[in-house]
């Protein structure tokens, strides 16, 4: 098939490789415009971007794909398919309809649960057990379209947005071919509108530890959210004037304190144990702001008892 690719971060990559070394030809991959990055803020393509021209591939960066002209150009590819992963941008309805067979998106969750930016994160979050791929033919609406194909994968109790993240994308690159190789086949299924949940983009805020959650509730933030923003709480000795301690990892302690949300509770050796308002939580990787990421054994090494909010 003749296929457009549009997709932006490092998600995409993988589905992008797949079908580049595929029987598939590639016309052309869209991505969003360089972006500044970096305390120097300089301008930096994205790994879509990267991938494209180490592979010689043709690179389109409209800033707005409602524009006419952008709309023009895209169908001049003429394209059989247009496949879509985490590009960033609304496609408009005449780009929706003007390849052959369609739009297909490779979504990072069982639809209709977490439509939306964010659904590798808001699985953590949720606590949920399962979530998967979907490869969704795309509407005017966000995540609406009817599921073509549906790839599941368990979510461990250890599961970070990271590598949750590096499991969907393998996945999603796999359903896609196999998307492709068997389109004309597949029987398209409508999506439940009543069972939808949204999944918003993620905020720094929502990263800030609070230790009057339970200790369960504490581990999904911590593990939803690295690699980013990464979750963080305040340090309140002194020798460290309120800077901002982050907390890379941590794992839920098998057992009931009566300390107070936020009290550390056992600092000894490799353990940081902090009481919740259920359970206990240990510290095992953290970064104080200005400093490196470091273990709990070699920060526990470099500090006195610390308190937290």
């Amino acid at each position: 098939m003749r296929i457009v690719f549009a997709g932006t971060p490092k998600f995409a990559v993988e589905s992008l490789s797949n079908l580049h070394n595929s029987n598939h030809e590639i016309l052309a991959v869209y991505c969003q415009p360089d972006r500044p990055k970096g305390r120097g803020k300089v301008l930096s393509a994205c790994p879509v971007k990267l991938y494209a021209e180490e592979n010689n591939l043709l690179v389109i960066q409209p800033e707005d794909f409602s524009e006419l002209q952008n709309q023009e150009r895209f169908a001049l590819l003429k394209p059989d398919v247009m496949v879509v992963a985490a590009y960033g941008q609304i496609l408009p309805k005449n780009t929706l309809q003007t390849p052959r067979l369609g739009c297909l998106n490779i979504h990072a969750s069982l639809l209709p649960r977490w439509r939306g930016a964010a659904p590798i994160e808001r699985a953590i979050l949720a606590g949920d057990k399962e979530t998967g791929i979907s490869i969704m033919q795309m509407n005017e609406g966000l995540d609406t379209g009817n599921v073509l194909l549906e790839k599941k994968c368990t979510i461990s109790n250890h599961e970070t947005a990271q590598t949750l993240h590096d499991t969907l994308s393998n996945i999603g690159a796999n359903a896609i071919l196999e998307t492709l190789n068997m389109l004309p086949t597949l029987k398209a299924k409508s999506q439940q509108n009543n069972d939808a949940t949204y999944a918003e983009k993620v905020t720094k805020d929502e990263a800030q530890i609070d230790w009057h959650q339970s200790a369960e509730q504490i581990s999904r933030v911590i593990r939803a959210f690295n690699p980013r923003p990464i979750s963080y709480t305040n340090a309140m000795a002194k020798q460290f004037k309120n800077r901002v301690l982050r907390i890379i990892e941590a794992e839920v302690v098998n057992r009931q304190t009566t300390n107070s949300p936020g009290e550390v509770i056992k600092y000894d050796k490799d353990v940081c144990y902090v009481a919740t308002s259920s359970g206990v939580i240990n510290l095992k990787k953290v970064q104080l702001s200005g400093k490196k990421e470091v273990s709990i054994k070699d920060f526990n090494n470099a500090y006195q008892l610390i308190k937290l909010n």
